[in-house]
């Protein structure tokens, strides 16, 4: 029975996909997952100690949980045990911890890694408890789906759950480009010439799966061939088709960037959901950080709508709390959502101009003080100094509204200003703002 897995590169050599070739053997390969295998972080720590506990990987495809499995049990001398939930089952299961306590007795640990697990049933799952307690095992589980609702509470409960975040295309770049250089496991003894662009063309579009991006590289140079001098030549035509997704313009580091992200900005502000979609759609397609469109939606909700309807920015965050939960690629999904809403709501900026209206008096006439019956009183000597002389408590007074002045003298006194009195806050007639102007002038009243 072939349960254990040697993972033996010199044997297999180029018959093994490239993604498979190229993963990292030891941990000063690995790439990403900084917060968990950085200098000082937990897998760091236990790599170097050397007792190793069992653990739930929780994240998306090709982030290296498997990797990380392998790496571990290299690191501490176990003999490293593979199969898959979905091949699986109770039987080939005691048959792995039937082999674990031959090998305790040469002194020996068992790594059993779990592709899957979320896919065992709740019995399969009881079947690791006392081996994975009693310590004749060692389990590391990988999961794409949130461990609390799909491994059960005993087994949980003695694994530590570690998450795996989606490679940034600067990680899948640096992949990319180890591959292509190297000559042993990757594509460095080919003869190749790769344009400008390609890489970061499969990096972005790769949505943090590594073996994805690896696949496409792969099939990229497959795609290229040769010509007579055994060259090959991956075009971006070449990486579209192995990609099958069309390279749009957009550098995010460049002035389209820009242009597209003003574009959707400026039609969600005119209140168009069509034009605001389509450059949605623009960059989430080139790859670009869903949380960077998110963050610039959680901006325009309280920039551009504001009070005239108070519920966007809930709205806006919401949305980006979604995204961050959900990630790539469904993400694309409340981001739409959160789009059409916001292009669509009611719209003012007068709380941003407000602001902005205040901030000029601050610049020009500094740090005046607060007004006496304004300030708290908490010492006998600040009471004497007339601190809060004066002050009308609004909720003595008939709707918890009193006329009295909450800004500095200077700043209403006509005498000491150019400009006449003015309110900074100015709602308009839309949405919800109208009704907040009319509590405002019957205040005044």
């Amino acid at each position: 029975m072939e349960l254990f897995d040697k993972h033996e590169y010199s044997k297999l050599g180029a018959r093994q996909p490239l993604a498979g070739r190229m993963r990292p053997k030891n941990i000063d390969e690995f790439v990403g997952q900084a917060h968990l295998v950085g200098e000082g972080r937990f897998l760091a720590a236990v790599l170097k100690k050397g007792d190793l506990p069992s653990l739930i990987l929780w994240g998306p495809p090709g982030t290296g949980k498997t990797t990380i499995a392998r790496i571990m049990a290299e690191a501490s001398g176990a003999e490293f045990v593979e199969f898959s939930a979905v091949l699986s089952g109770v039987k080939e299961i005691r048959e792995v911890v039937k082999e674990a306590k031959e090998n305790l007795k040469s002194g020996r640990k068992t790594v059993l890694f779990v592709d899957e697990i979320h896919r065992f049933n709740k019995a399969q799952q009881d079947a690791f408890l006392h081996s994975v307690e009693d310590g004749t095992i060692t389990l590391i589980g990988a999961t794409t789906e949130n461990p609390s609702f799909e491994v059960n509470g005993p087994l949980l409960s003695r694994c530590k759950v570690l998450v795996l975040e989606g490679l940034s295309p600067e990680s899948i770049k640096k992949i990319l480009d180890r591959a292509l250089e190297d000559t042993e496991r990757g594509l460095g003894g080919l003869k190749h010439r790769v344009d400008e662009g390609v890489v970061e063309f499969i990096a972005d579009g790769s949505h943090g799966d590594a073996r994805a991006a690896l696949n496409c590289l792969e099939t990229a140079f497959m795609i290229a061939g040769t010509d007579g001098s055994g060259m090959r030549h991956v075009t971006m035509d070449v990486a579209v088709e192995a990609m099958q997704k069309k390279a749009l313009l957009y550098d995010k580091s460049g002035e389209e960037h820009y242009n597209v992200i003003s574009a959707f900005i400026k039609s969600m502000r005119g209140s168009d959901p069509d034009s605001a979609l389509y450059w949605l759609a623009r960059m989430v397609e080139a790859g670009e950080d869903p949380l960077f469109i998110a963050r610039r939606m959680v901006i325009f909700a309280s920039e551009d709508i504001g009070n005239a309807d108070p519920r966007a920015l809930s709205v806006a965050l919401s949305i980006k709390e979604a995204v961050d939960f959900v990630g790539m690629p469904e993400g694309w999904i409340p981001l739409a959502h959160g789009v059409a809403y916001l292009a669509t709501a009611p719209k003012s900026n007068a709380s941003y101009t407000a602001y902005l209206d205040a901030l000029e008096d601050v610049k020009k006439y500094g740090a005046l003080p607060a007004p006496l019956h304004i300030r708290n009183a908490p010492t006998r000597l600040m009471k004497d100094l007339g601190y809060s002389k004066g002050y009308k408590y609004p909720h003595d007074f008939k709707g918890a509204v009193v006329d009295q002045d909450y800004r500095p003298r200077e700043i209403k006194d006509r005498s000491y200003r150019e400009i006449k009195d003015r309110s900074y806050y100015r709602p308009s007639e839309r949405g919800y703002e109208k009704e907040i102007r009319e509590r405002m002038e019957k205040g005044k009243k």
